[in-house]
């Protein structure tokens, strides 16, 4: 089959998909009833930002769902966006913006091809298996279609597979790596076990911020599914506005996301709550994938030493632990994490710009910046917490 043959459609919302359908591209692992890999592209989470206003009119990330059809079915579908700034994307293009402009184009709209608020690396053409061949090249036609018919500057997508930024530049688009802490279980068994792969400083200062974390005066519990009740939604939502009062102005997610999640999202999240008196004061909020447990948003309403490295990534290592998952995705940014066991890994995302001109000095851009990225990556892994092959001290 040739691409030709292959119909594309633009949704403005994913009430105009069956989820059956949207998922069969997303996560067709999750057929058989187990968790799908990536829990952020599945139809239930991008409708939940969707129907809670999360995005939508009036903030920016105007949903223009891709869906290819062929043979009567839906073979391939991506979560697109029309943006009307940079804002939540976490790799961001506000210096390219800045040159854009100043060169007198416009660079608004353009076409985002991500999940929304979500620094986590996942497939963003999602294609039906047996389809591979024209899924990709597909959608990106179709996006490129949307640009030019409404004279849209550039198309970007962020946190895509490494095997698809290959694929995307051999399509003629650019690649752009950037880089987060991402910790792996190398076969552990449980917490001791990574412990005892540390080097004796980095693990006894993570015994003492446990234990000084345990003094908070309260107990730490992950509640999962059904485990979550509508309170717990009350208190991570203080939490989360006071986030993201400070992080980003105002908060990304409505309070109705939470609302939604907790109606169709539970079993995709561990919720870790601290609480002290009967009122949880701290809380971290995780996604759980089929092989990674993605952390997202941490808050509080009150200040403990070492609470937050306890709730984001020591109890997130031991969820993962437990349950069998390979890998923990702190989120972005925070070289503090690197002493905690997360090292650096390189993220991707790929870049179309329709101007040749800036095309070509974006692409000199990205070349330069992937060399620093790859040196980044290489001195901070040198500086990680693991054990050396010569005799250390005794504890």
């Amino acid at each position: 089959m040739d691409q030709a043959q292959i119909e594309i459609r633009v949704l403005g919302s994913l009430s105009q998909i069956e989820a059956e359908e949207w998922d069969a591209c997303a996560c067709p692992e999750a057929a058989d009833g187990g968790r799908p890999v990536d829990p952020f592209t599945t139809h239930r989470f991008l409708k939940a930002l969707e129907d809670s206003g999360s995005v939508g009119r009036g903030t920016g990330w105007q949903p223009q769902y891709l869906v290819a059809s062929a043979d009567g079915m839906t073979v391939a579908c991506a979560p697109m966006y029309a943006k009307g700034h940079s804002q939540g994307e976490y790799i961001f293009d506000h210096s390219w913006a800045h040159a854009f402009e100043r060169a007198g184009r416009r660079y608004y709209p353009k076409l985002q091809i991500a999940v929304p608020f979500t620094p986590a690396t996942g497939r963003r053409f999602l294609v039906r298996p047996g389809y591979e061949a024209i899924g990709m090249p597909a959608l990106l036609e179709g996006a490129v279609r949307v640009a030019d018919a409404n004279d849209i500057s550039t198309i970007h997508a962020t946190f895509c597979t490494e095997a698809e930024a290959e694929a995307g530049v051999a399509m003629g688009l650019m690649a752009r790596a950037s880089q987060q802490f991402h910790w792996e279980d190398e076969g552990y068994g449980d917490f001791d076990g990574f412990l005892a792969s540390l080097s004796s400083r980095k693990r006894k200062n993570i015994r003492k911020e446990r234990e000084g974390a345990a003094d908070f005066g309260g107990t730490i519990r992950t509640l999962t599914g059904d485990e979550i009740e509508p309170e717990h939604w009350d208190a991570f939502w203080r939490f989360y506005q006071d986030t993201g009062s400070r992080k980003w102005g105002t908060p990304y997610l409505t309070r109705a996301f939470f609302d939604i999640a907790h109606e169709t999202l539970r079993g995709d999240i561990a919720l870790v709550l601290a609480e002290r008196d009967g009122r949880a004061v701290a809380g971290a909020l995780n996604f759980i994938g089929r092989e990674t447990l993605f952390g997202r948003y941490w808050g509080c309403v009150e200040h403990h030493p070492f609470l937050h490295f306890e709730l984001c990534y020591y109890r997130a290592i031991d969820f993962a632990l437990a349950h069998g998952l390979a890998r923990v995705e702190a989120g972005a940014q925070g070289e503090h994490k690197l002493a905690r066991g997360y090292l650096p890994t390189q993220t991707h995302s790929l870049h179309w710009i329709g101007d040749p001109g800036f095309a070509e000095a974006v692409a000199r851009f990205l070349e330069a910046e992937r060399a620093a990225v790859e040196e980044e990556i290489d001195v901070l892994t040198s500086y990680g917490p693991f054990r050396h092959i010569e005799v250390e001290e005794q504890e």
